[in-house]
């Protein structure tokens, strides 16, 4: 519970210091301090142009590895926390000379664009946590692959299976959801949909595995059938806020798998899903965002990802199988109402 309560704690502090941001700044501020708030607003306006700074960087990669592998939308959070620093701004970004810097289709890049384009880049310090901590898994791939242990190759046939749904329909339908679904009102419904979908499909399983001798599909015997099933579920998740991790850890449950072989399964599809999206953006804007984010926060970011990914890596397993769904379900419902609050008072 400590990881979900500090989630919970960090959206409320942020979500205050916006809103006590925005008040002072719509207030008419008294005449001997006018030039100090024209002052601070340049000021801002400035250092927006220049990037994502370091501090930015710390944000962005807590929050990224914190809930990139719970089931709560590290995307949705993203989004959220990229609003709350001011990098959702469509502003131009500019050099250290002052030019324009462009896209590879020699576009105005914005502020905007390369915040989103790095949220995407510093998973990869959620890929290495999983790597790292599943490395035992990956050798055993390997050999399967090589024809040596066929446990391995199963597993990898079904990874390969589950990744593939997400992997066609993310091609064709890459700008359609990034156009329409990239808000903060898509993200909120997701938020709370997704939670009342969390409460039932626990109340499902409990009834279906009310005694310990229920059998439990181990991940050893899954078919490819049911890795499509999970792959098919995933592809819901392009939706920001509904979490990648849910969906895949719900079908795990909709199989028949138990919590920690749902997670794991979960955890290494995402080192699949999750390397591809990075690639695949890498691929597209790699150039325009080295050259709107300098290569220190770039890895900050990246590094501070690695390190909270793995340690809520290791503590998801075990949560799963004390307490379940339901606690991530009442934090997305929470989140959701808080959000529809500032939503309606115009404070996001």
């Amino acid at each position: 519970m400590k990881i979900l309560r500090l989630l919970l704690i960090a959206s409320f502090a942020n979500f205050t210091l916006c809103a006590q941001t925005i008040n002072e700044v719509e207030s008419d501020p008294p005449k001997g301090e006018i030039e100090i708030v024209e002052t601070l607003t340049s000021q801002s306006n400035t250092a927006a142009k220049n990037g994502i700074t370091y501090c930015d960087s710390l944000v962005l990669g807590l929050v990224e590895g914190l809930t990139e592998y719970l089931p709560v939308s590290s995307t949705g959070h993203l989004l959220l926390a990229n609003a709350f620093l001011g990098l959702d701004a469509d502003e131009p970004l500019s050099d250290a000379a002052g030019n324009p810097i462009l896209n590879d289709n020699f576009e105005p890049l914005t502020l905007k664009s390369a915040a989103d384009a790095y949220a995407i880049v510093i998973q990869l310090g959620a890929i290495a946590a999983v790597a790292f901590i599943y490395w035992e898994w990956l050798l055993k791939m390997f050999f399967g692959l090589l024809g040596r242990n066929p446990e391995g190759l199963r597993l990898l046939i079904n990874i390969i299976a589950a990744f593939l749904p997400a992997a066609i329909v993310g091609l064709l339908l890459h700008d359609l959801i990034e156009n329409w679904l990239f808000g903060t009102l898509p993200i909120i419904a997701a938020l709370f949909f997704g939670g009342l979908l969390m409460f039932w499909v626990q109340k499902r399983y409990n009834s279906k595995h009310l005694y310990p001798s229920s059998a439990y599909l181990k991940m050893r015997d899954m078919r490819v059938k049911d890795a499509l099933i999970i792959g098919l579920l995933q592809c819901i998740a392009m939706w920001p806020g509904t979490s990648r991790s849910m969906m895949t850890i719900i079908g795990g449950y909709a199989v028949g798998l138990k919590p920690a072989d749902a997670a794991r399964f979960s955890f290494l599809l995402g080192l699949a899903t999750l390397s591809a999206a990075s690639i695949f953006k890498m691929y597209t804007d790699g150039a325009s965002i080295l050259r709107a984010i300098s290569a220190g926060p770039l890895l900050f970011g990246i590094i501070v990802a690695f390190v909270s990914a793995a340690l809520t890596v290791k503590w998801l397993v075990g949560f799963l199988n004390r307490r379940g769904l339901a606690p991530f379900a009442y934090y997305r419902i929470i989140l959701a109402a808080i959000l529809s609050a500032f939503v309606y008072f115009n404070i996001l």
